[in-house]
């Protein structure tokens, strides 16, 4: 098992890797954003906040999980598209705030190498 588990980790390494960096990525904007909503005060909305923590968490998690090999992978992969588009809708609802934009940007491109990969 742990032979063909290498074998398709290095037959799709470049796929995964992108994979990999783009939830890194989103993360780090997922965090960064939460805490530029919280010196924002009672602006950011609650629904925005609970969207960058659960995105935050998945990707994490399914970057881990890509980096192990793990077994639920695709399904992790699956979840975490799922999270990161959430997330990039609950930015996009204010579009006039630079820092949300990039947040944005960054979980669309998550959410379709995490979709791809699943």
């Amino acid at each position: 098992m742990k032979q063909q588990q290498a074998g398709t980790m290095s037959t799709m390494s470049k796929e995964m890797q992108d994979c990999i960096d783009a939830c890194m990525t989103a993360h780090r904007l997922c965090e960064e954003t939460m805490s530029h909503c919280m010196q924002k005060g009672g602006q950011a909305q609650m629904q925005v906040m609970r969207a960058l923590m659960d995105c935050a968490d998945m990707t994490r998690t399914c970057a881990d999980m890509m980096m192990r090999g793990s077994d639920m992978m695709t399904q992790m992969c699956r979840m975490c598209a799922e999270a990161c588009s959430m997330c990039a809708e609950a930015c996009s609802s204010m579009p006039d705030d630079p820092q949300l934009t990039r947040c944005a940007e960054a979980c669309r491109r998550c959410a379709d190498l995490c979709g791809a990969m699943a």
